[in-house]
């Protein structure tokens, strides 16, 4: 019995994968060079990453030549990672985290060379023209 050469596991091209792989990655390279919408961009460059991943799975990890079995396998964890989707949906949509402290107030305190200071927030202009009305009146 002859066990050298074994026909259940058909020839792979990894080389051919691999070139395959190489010009997926320069056509997501080049997508990202030019100018195009920024939504279309995502979308070109998503379609190519599942390509690659695909090629991946596909051949270097065997999948093709697996028997049906994989989706068994496959399916509970496909339906965990939409079910874990749908059910953080809510704490998304609802935006439950707030913000404590407003972010657009920033106040900045300046020294002059006088000895005087001044707080600029909102009212910044208000009160660099106070403290500038003083000293142009001398």
């Amino acid at each position: 019995m002859d066990h050298a050469h074994d026909d259940s596991h058909p020839h792979v091209n990894y080389f051919g994968v691999f070139i395959a792989l190489c010009i997926c990655t320069a056509i997501s390279v080049a997508f990202d060079l030019i100018e195009i919408s920024p939504i279309l961009l995502v979308g070109l460059v998503l379609a190519i990453a599942l390509a690659k991943a695909l090629f991946v799975m596909t051949y270097f990890m065997h999948l093709k030549f697996e028997g049906r079995w994989k989706f068994v396998v496959l399916a509970p964890t496909a339906v965990l990672a939409v079910g874990l989707m749908i059910a953080l949906a809510p704490d998304m949509a609802m935006h439950y985290y707030t913000m404590d402290t407003p972010q657009s107030k920033m106040v900045v305190v300046t020294h002059g060379g006088d000895g005087h200071h001044s707080e600029e927030g909102d009212e910044g202009h208000h009160a660099e023209e106070e403290h500038a009305s003083p000293s142009s009146s001398h």
